[in-house]
């Protein structure tokens, strides 16, 4: 009989490795009683610094940290965090007059009307001046207003409209390995010297610095872009989205708020060689610059880049971080599982990162296997995570297919001379006659094909070029059922947000520091200088 897996070593710190131990912690050791005699270890090199994964999320990363056993309320005071209600795009496309538009995908799926969708109605009869989000989602009113997706006193991880975090890469780590090694994890700091290889070919053992000879049965490689185990001791090749997307490069820096104001909201706003963006976290706004390196040298980015920041970024000196694209061929060889970017990287426009480092475990779980590591097993682990992967990618090279401006050379290529993979030329020509379907994707897991509406219909494709006439075949529209819908479904919206709170405000009461007197100010919608409060509460700290 095949031994069961006693030993999980990871091999690689940051936020990848951290939140695999995490998770495999939860809910494979403590979740699954038969696993109770597994042993999680995580190797860190002292030595050598971590790329930042993510500073903004998905919306499963609520069910994340809750599976990982953290409260919200710590999550928010431990990483700064802040409420995401969606990505507001700016200036990717433009009008027929060549004023940018604006348009933004949120986290709220549109509802069907008698099971007609939403899009098609409204690529019919139009709203008026509401754009196709407002129908549905309150994202875009709550941030004309500066409010979190709740009211006060709302309690942990509430029912609502649809939202993720932006978060302190850095600090969420922290967070993560505090958590692990409360609950039993294993943390090592040394340097990985050498990798032993059996005669079957599988990872036998990791060569420390410090710590000798430490055996190994299932290995995590997280090592980052270098793919040390992954790709270096075990070959699997590296599959390039170079000719999917031109992106190679970016540079980041940290900038502080100038206002009281905290935009619930992630920001993507295309420049000249690549788009920017903006995560506003509780304390600072996280900014950078993905571009292409064959458009833009890293000094004509720099200046670019901070001239678009302006007065924030003042003596301030961006970092650049050059981009591995693309995906291992295989991310389960032998015995080990490439998690985080061993495993691939998909530029940040739809910060995808925690998430798929998520699903790789999760997958993992599912498909864990014993120590002969069944190749069926490997086999469908690797076909689901090629899926994701693809299916990450395309809808990323869906933003720049569907461009539309001319004013620089990077726009005209990133639309003429990219490539999108057979499926996404399918759509993109089926597109042209029929709203997205479930049918239509190989892969719907984090993309489904209402947020393929929100996109198309944000862009205003459907204006410019694309066909309308077959929108609504099949379907009996009811204009004044419409029209009954928009006026119903604007006014629940509106009242919802009315109900929420102040983005900042809502904040300090999840991390515990919007108390008395100012909380029931707060409350009763009056308005209090945050700098003024915080003054108070420092002082009042002294006492």
């Amino acid at each position: 009989m095949t031994a069961p897996i006693r030993n999980i070593t990871i091999v690689g710190g940051g936020t990848a490795g951290w939140l695999a131990a995490a998770l495999l912690n939860s809910l494979l050791r403590e979740k699954r009683p038969q696993q109770d005699a597994i042993e999680i270890t995580l190797i860190e090199s002292p030595d050598i610094p971590t790329v930042g994964v993510g500073e903004a999320t998905v919306p499963n990363m609520p069910r994340t940290l809750a599976d990982c056993g953290i409260s919200e309320a710590q999550f928010f005071r431990c990483c700064n965090s802040s409420f995401k209600l969606g990505v507001l795009f700016d200036h990717w496309n433009v009008d027929e007059t060549g004023a940018p538009i604006r348009y933004v995908n949120p986290f709220d799926p549109p509802p069907p009307i008698d099971g007609v969708p939403l899009a098609a109605y409204y690529l019919k009869y139009g709203a008026g001046d509401l754009e196709f989000a407002q129908l549905f989602s309150p994202c875009l009113d709550l941030r004309e207003e500066m409010r979190g997706p709740r009211p006060f006193r709302a309690g942990e991880y509430p029912r609502g409209p649809g939202f993720a975090y932006h978060l302190d890469a850095g600090k969420f780590a922290a967070l993560l390995r505090e958590t692990c090694v409360a609950r039993g994890v294993h943390h090592v700091y040394d340097n990985l010297q050498e990798l032993e290889l059996s005669e079957t070919g599988d990872v036998a053992a990791l060569h420390l610095e410090k710590g000798g000879r430490h055996a190994v049965e299932l290995v995590l490689d997280c090592t980052g872009f270098r793919g040390l185990i992954i790709n270096q001791a075990l070959g699997s090749e590296f599959l390039s989205y170079s000719k999917y997307l031109a992106n190679d490069r970016a540079m980041a820096v940290q900038v502080p708020h100038l206002t009281d104001d905290i935009e619930p909201m992630t920001r993507s706003t295309a420049l000249g060689a690549g788009w920017t963006w903006r995560v506003p976290l509780y304390n600072r706004v996280g900014t950078g610059y993905v571009y292409s390196s064959a458009h833009r040298t890293d000094e004509a980015a720099r200046d670019e880049f901070m001239q678009w920041v302006g007065p924030a970024g003042e003596g301030l000196e961006p970092r650049v971080i050059p981009m591995r694209v693309g995906r291992n061929r295989q991310n389960w060889v032998r015995n080990c599982v490439a998690v985080g970017l061993s495993s691939g990287f998909i530029e940040p426009l739809e910060s995808t990162a925690i998430h798929l480092v998520d699903m790789s475990v999760r997958q993992l779980i599912t498909y864990f296997p014993d120590t002969s590591y069944p190749e069926p097993l490997r086999a469908r682990y690797n076909r689901q995570m090629e899926r994701l992967y693809d299916e990450v990618r395309d809808f990323i090279c869906l933003h720049y297919a569907l461009g539309n401006r001319t004013d620089s050379q990077y726009w005209i290529d990133a639309r003429k001379e990219l490539k999108v993979s057979d499926a996404l030329a399918e759509n993109l020509a089926l597109w042209r006659h029929t709203l997205p379907q479930a049918g239509d994707l190989d892969s719907a897991v984090l993309f489904s094909p209402q947020v393929y509406h929100a996109v198309l219909l944000g862009k205003r494709v459907y204006d410019m070029g694309f066909k309308a006439e077959n929108f609504a075949a099949g379907y009996a529209l009811d204009e004044d059922r419409w029209w009954d819908f928009v006026a119903r479904n604007r006014a629940k919206l509106a009242q919802f947000t009315n109900r929420a709170a102040n983005h900042r405000h809502l904040l300090r009461e999840i991390r515990g520091e919007l108390m008395g007197r100012e909380r029931r100010a707060v409350e009763r919608g009056e308005t209090v200088s945050v700098a003024r409060a915080e003054a108070e509460l420092a002082d009042s700290s002294l006492l």
